[in-house]
């Protein structure tokens, strides 16, 4: 059975598992006799109508100090093949997962897939283990010959079906859990800098596309949609610099928000927000923004895990304001991220960040009240509840 589909189900009994319960008022005198009390069945008060995932969650985090909740929402990347210093980070962090690059990639699907096993530190709540596995121009596994979006967008609908259908089985063979591969961006700009990634050139045929390749990896990879709310009204390159544009937010709707509600609609478990500018709604970059969150979450109904798209980019974007990247953090879940990505580069004195003073100061928001704690436990149960499905599908 897929994994996939407990999760939303496991969020929502863990609040309810949570909830306080409400006082009780004393009822007011009647006539009518008291019933007498009918015996209690053995089995009253067990956890049996909650989706066990959301048990296993609720406990695990009942044991977390606030560093292991900050700790718990952060994925990253380490160079190279040998899995050792990976697994290191996963294990004295106690970090969400990992996104494998290229240089985690061996030649050959047996040996990703050692890698892979060999980060596995509990199996009870395994790390997520991440790639951008879209096809085309963006594919780390390069034995995947599947059709990519360059060439996806004008073929039929089918066409993506078949060619996710290979690409999960692909991904779920290696041992990765979460595809960064659906780009519901849409653009019909050929000079566009994401043109050759998108699955469709308007809402219609990108949607009809996004929604036939979540179809396609549920129960093999969990989806991720990528790059709310959509790089191709934003000119320019976010690895860079900050895209912006001032499109409206009716337009955004009508265009823009397609595809993306057509692939929350399919099941998708994730979704990546992009660092980008939309100054109609907001003038800080969508990754920062309580308003683009709302927006995901209100207005098209996702409940899954938000993630950033990698926090590094925002440094090297130039502008000072992004300049710290504990600060740039603490905004994002602030703003209600979930999960924050970090690329970390092979040269150190690259830019990069230091995991224990972004722990520290994530942590250290929280105790001031800046985090706030019913959001970051909201975050730290999406993510947990994740991890544990991989372990009980």
């Amino acid at each position: 059975m897929s994994p996939l589909r407990t999760v939303a189900p496991a969020i929502l009994a863990i609040a309810l598992l949570s909830g306080c319960s409400a006082a009780q008022s004393t009822p007011e005198a009647s006539s009518t006799p008291t019933p007498e009390p009918r015996p209690v069945p053995a089995t009253a008060g067990t956890p049996e109508p909650f989706d066990p995932v959301a048990v296993y969650v609720q406990a695990a985090m009942a044991g977390m100090s606030v560093e292991e909740k900050a700790a718990s929402l952060l994925m990253l990347h380490r160079p190279g093949l040998d899995p050792a210093p990976i697994r290191a980070d996963i294990e004295g962090y106690g970090l969400a997962g990992v996104i494998l690059m290229g240089d985690n990639v061996p030649g050959d699907p047996a040996s990703l897939r050692a890698l892979t096993d060999a980060l596995v530190v509990d199996p009870d709540l395994p790390p997520l283990v991440a790639i951008d596995q879209e096809g085309g121009i963006v594919r780390r596994l390069p034995w995947d010959a599947a059709a990519g979006p360059d060439t996806l967008k004008s073929q039929p609908v089918e066409a993506t079906t078949q060619a996710f259908d290979a690409r999960a089985a692909l991904l779920s063979d290696v041992g990765a859990s979460v595809n960064f591969g659906i780009v519901a961006d849409v653009t019909a700009d050929p000079g566009s800098f994401i043109y050759s990634r998108v699955l469709g050139i308007d809402p219609a045929s990108a949607a009809d596309r996004v929604a036939a390749a979540v179809g396609s990896e549920q129960g093999e990879v969990f989806s991720t949609l990528k790059h709310f709310p959509g790089h191709g009204a934003a000119p320019g390159d976010s690895h860079t610099s900050i895209p912006q544009t001032d499109l409206a937010y009716a337009d955004w709707e009508a265009r823009d928000a397609v595809p993306f509600q057509a692939g929350i609609d399919a099941g998708a478990e994730l979704v990546m927000f992009g660092h980008l500018r939309f100054t109609a709604v907001d003038d800080a970059p969508a990754t920062v923004s309580a308003a683009w969150m709302d927006v995901l979450r209100d207005d098209l109904g996702f409940d899954g895990v938000a993630i950033t798209d990698d926090m590094l980019m925002l440094q090297r974007s130039g502008v000072p304001e992004f300049a710290d990247p504990v600060e740039n953090a603490v905004r994002a879940l602030v703003a209600g991220q979930d999960l924050l990505l970090y690329v970390l580069p092979a040269d150190p004195s690259s830019v990069g960040v230091d995991v224990d003073a972004l722990i520290g100061g994530i942590a250290s928001a929280v105790e001031s009240g800046r985090i706030d704690q019913d959001s970051l436990d909201e975050s730290v149960a999406r993510v947990l509840t994740l991890r544990r499905s991989l372990a009980v599908g």
